[in-house]
């Protein structure tokens, strides 16, 4: 594991989540600003929107609007033309607020939510990914997940891969053609699932946390591990061929490929993750990090 320089991007955030690479520039989530923006690879910001209820995952949809996750209200956000509406209602098939989501090229929309008051201290109560078609009618295509967050989509559009931030794991499914997912198993196991009830009981069973992720044209994937303050680089079956610290102090949330050539992973980094905690402060940043294999896949 050779260490690679990091530097930072931009600072002055609250909590940055849902980055992607797109039209030349960097686009992310504030969760505590409930701001979405670009960000130039030299640090210029533009917001586009707010999100009143707190925005987090985002994607495209084939006719190059933009989706964001209403996180509070469980919503699905289309953003086109300088409005945002409604694109879907998820409250009925969500326990938790929802998180993180990964579009398919047919404009399918798979997204996670946390299973249980995550912020109030409840108890642990695994959750759904759900499936937003075109339409806008909404699926569950599979239950009894550990906190569903960041998820990929191979570059043949056949795997979707999904990280259980309070699993251990990586679970992946066969995706069909119409949306289907089917063939649920492990992709990567990084200790035993925890038996604890309790936010504290669980997290510290916890020895990859996989929060955001971004898969490369190895087949490996750069996870954010949010209880190790690092990006980590897993190969199929769980094995740890790299990583990334985040500097001291810091924690990473999420990871993303990008750049003109794919290769610079960009983290977004922050203290913690608590709301009562980083509402109110700026000391979120995004580092960025250069690497030998370049992105592949959704997103």
């Amino acid at each position: 594991m050779a260490n690679k320089e990091v530097r930072e991007i931009f600072s002055g955030g609250a909590f940055f989540e849902g980055p992607r690479w797109r039209d030349g520039t960097w686009w992310v989530s504030d969760f505590y600003r409930h701001t979405v923006s670009r960000i130039t690879s030299d640090g210029a910001e533009t917001v586009l929107f707010e999100v009143e209820h707190q925005p987090s995952g985002m994607g495209w949809l084939p006719d190059g609007s933009l989706v964001v996750v209403s996180m509070k209200d469980q919503r699905l956000l289309r953003f086109a033309d300088g409005a945002t509406s409604t694109l879907a209602d998820l409250s009925a098939h969500s326990g938790g607020f929802l998180n993180d989501l990964v579009i398919d090229e047919g404009g399918r929309i798979f997204v996670g939510d946390f299973g249980f008051d995550l912020m109030g201290g409840g108890d642990l109560r695994t959750a759904t990914l759900k499936r937003v078609d075109p339409d806008g009618s909404v699926t569950v295509v599979a239950d009894d997940l550990y906190f569903p967050n960041g998820s990929v989509i191979t570059p043949d559009g056949s795997t979707l891969i999904v990280g259980e931030t309070l699993g251990n794991r990586y679970t992946a499914f066969d995706l069909a053609a119409d949306g289907t997912l089917s063939n649920r198993r492990v992709w990567a196991q990084f200790a035993p699932t925890p038996t604890g009830k309790t936010t504290e009981e669980v997290l510290g069973q916890l020895v990859v946390a996989p929060d955001g992720c971004s898969l490369d044209a190895d087949g490996h994937l750069w996870a954010a591990d949010a209880v190790g303050g690092r990006a980590v680089r897993v190969s199929p079956g769980g094995e740890i061929v790299d990583e990334i610290p985040a500097p001291d102090g810091l924690g990473v949330y999420a990871c993303q490929l990008g750049g003109d050539d794919g290769r610079t992973l960009l983290l977004c980094s922050a203290p913690d993750f608590y709301e009562h905690l980083r509402h109110d402060k700026r000391e979120a940043v995004l580092l960025a990090a250069e690497v030998d294999v370049p992105h592949a896949g959704r997103p």
